[in-house]
């Protein structure tokens, strides 16, 4: 007993372990115990292990708890780009048509001429660098250099980069680059005319902003009309191109209709009669992936032997319950009339195209609204239109004038208008569509290509409207505005001049408060020749833009 109480002593004492003989018994029992003891720490960190994964797993699984503060996304501003119009290039007849739809051409007439017109206004002071160019980009004039400043005196007054009638051959671009993080406010046009050869007349088109969706009506391809679809990309990036066709009795599925690739920097023309023969009313949906394109279409119309003009198809407004045609000329009705009634004539009289693409019949109402107020159509103005369909409505019928069309649904459509000038059979006439416009807002800039009597037209669907209307002249000046107060459901034309303060007028600056107005240029011959053509008014220049930011995972 003494000498384990001296052994304990010194076990306790000493720096290092001292073992203590056990006997047998006591040796077994305790390595026994030792086993249950590691077994049960592995069980309890097992245990741990198992609770811990419990926890991450419930983390997953379980939403976070939901923050009391709401913090709205961000808005970054988007860098503005430039401002690019397309602009056309000559009519031309068409010579014959291999394989597929691609047309060749044949030389122009002795006395064609195309010629493109075009302003950019100023912003703070000075006109942004702007152009007009060739699509392999080369050159052709430069409307303003690296932001030309405006005289300081005049630096809160507007200006312009002009081009005027500049002469051209083919398709151009004119473009404006932005200044001072703003988009430019620019536009141009596109005229053609011919006194001889089976496309006398007049046509003119805007420089089109391209685009992934259009939609174009009007095309004919019955005996004596020519659709050329013109696609041109003016981007670098390829564009593959897609058409949806509607006939007057539904949609037309055509083979070559999809997948028409547009090389970057080229035009491609594709003949409708190739894809929708024999087809009096049509309507085509352009659609685009890759770089985006604008679309025109040469209508042409040759009666016999006897040219029965041209024109440039501009694309409308997109499928909407409400539709609206500026400047649209209605001819003498009684002669309009006679007209009709000849042989190869059933299409030189003014007629309203709906195209309903959806799955439902439109009934559509019509007004037309004159310089006097609304004037009933013979019809009654309400019709029914096909759905997937076009619907021809006629407009003959009301006292000769300019007219502003409105159309109505309760179902989405598409529409344009046609005109005729020429009430004599076997003389030469011309014809136009007015495609569907936008309502007016705030400083848009309007070409007006030089030649003939030219008249801005403006109409008011229901109360009344203010227009101001700012001449840009050939020498760069934009002159003092003149306004025009439009009474509700009326039309106003306003001639413009040849020249304000001693130099030629080529544009405007159009500004509209008050109810919903839109407008349109529309353009006659020169020394009593039949032609006419009409302009849509584009859209204004863009603002600042922003887009939300959220920052997520």
């Amino acid at each position: 007993m003494h000498e384990q109480t001296d052994a304990h002593v010194a076990a306790q004492n000493s720096p290092e372990p001292v073992e203590t003989p056990a006997k047998p018994k006591e040796k077994a029992r305790g390595e026994k115990r030792g086993r249950k003891a590691v077994v049960g720490s592995v069980a309890s960190a097992l245990l741990v292990l198992a609770g811990a994964g419990a926890v991450v797993a419930a983390g997953s699984v379980l939403p976070p708890t939901a923050s009391s503060r709401t913090v709205p996304p961000a808005a970054a501003a988007v860098p503005a780009g430039a401002t690019q119009g397309v602009c056309a290039g000559p009519a031309r007849l068409l010579e014959g048509t291999e394989a597929g739809t691609d047309p060749q051409f044949s030389p122009e007439s002795a006395t064609a001429a195309t010629s493109v017109t075009g302003a950019v206004l100023s912003s703070a002071g000075a006109v942004p660098p702007s152009r007009l160019a060739g699509l392999d980009g080369k050159t052709a004039v430069e409307l303003a250099k690296s932001g030309e400043k405006a005289p300081e005196e005049g630096a809160q007054k507007l200006l312009a980069g002009v081009v005027a009638a500049r002469p051209v051959t083919g398709p151009t671009v004119l473009s404006a680059d932005p200044l001072a993080n703003q988009q430019a406010s620019a536009a141009g046009a596109m005229k053609f005319s011919a006194t001889d050869g089976d496309l006398q007349g007049t046509a003119a088109a805007n420089c089109l902003r391209p685009s992934n969706d259009q939609w174009l009506a009007g095309a004919s391809t019955t005996i004596g009309r020519t659709s050329v679809l013109v696609l041109t990309n003016a981007s670098s990036t390829p564009a593959t191109v897609n058409l949806e066709l509607f006939g007057k009795a539904g949609r037309i599925q055509a083979p070559g209709s999809r997948g028409l690739l547009v090389a970057p920097n080229t035009t491609r023309s594709v003949v409708l009669a190739g894809l929708a023969p024999a087809e009096a009313q049509l309507a085509v949906h352009v659609r685009s992936t890759g770089g985006p394109v604008a679309a025109l279409i040469q209508q042409s119309t040759l009666r016999g032997l006897t040219p029965g003009g041209l024109d440039f198809i501009a694309p409308g407004a997109a499928p909407a319950v409400r539709q609206v045609m500026p400047g649209v000329d209605i001819q003498d009705p009684a002669a309009v009339d006679s007209l009709l009634g000849n042989a190869g004539y059933e299409d030189a009289g003014p007629v309203l195209q709906l195209t309903v693409p959806g799955p439902s019949d439109a009934v559509v109402e019509v007004k037309l609204l004159g310089p006097d107020g609304e004037k009933a159509l013979p019809s009654g103005g309400v019709v029914t239109a096909k759905a997937g369909a076009v619907t021809e409505v006629s407009l003959a019928g009301v006292p000769a004038g300019q007219y502003t069309v409105s159309a109505s649904s309760d179902v989405s459509f598409v529409a344009t208008a046609r005109m005729a000038r020429g009430l004599k059979a076997g003389g030469a006439s011309d014809m136009a569509w007015a495609p569907s416009g936008l309502r007016l807002g705030s400083q848009h800039v309007v070409s007006v290509p030089a030649g003939g009597t030219r008249r801005l037209v403006f109409g008011v669907l229901d109360t009344r409207a203010t227009i101001t209307y700012a001449a840009i002249t050939a020498d760069g000046k934009v002159h003092a505005p003149a306004s025009a107060d439009i009474a509700g459901g009326t039309t106003a034309a306003v001639t413009v001049p040849e020249k304000v303060g001693g130099s030629g007028v080529l544009g405007y600056v159009v500004s509209a408060s008050g109810d919903a107005a839109y407008g349109a240029v529309l353009m006659y011959g020169a020394d009593g020749r039949n032609d006419i053509s009409a302009l849509g008014l584009l859209p204004a220049a863009a603002g600042q833009e922003t887009v939300p930011v959220t920052v997520g995972y």
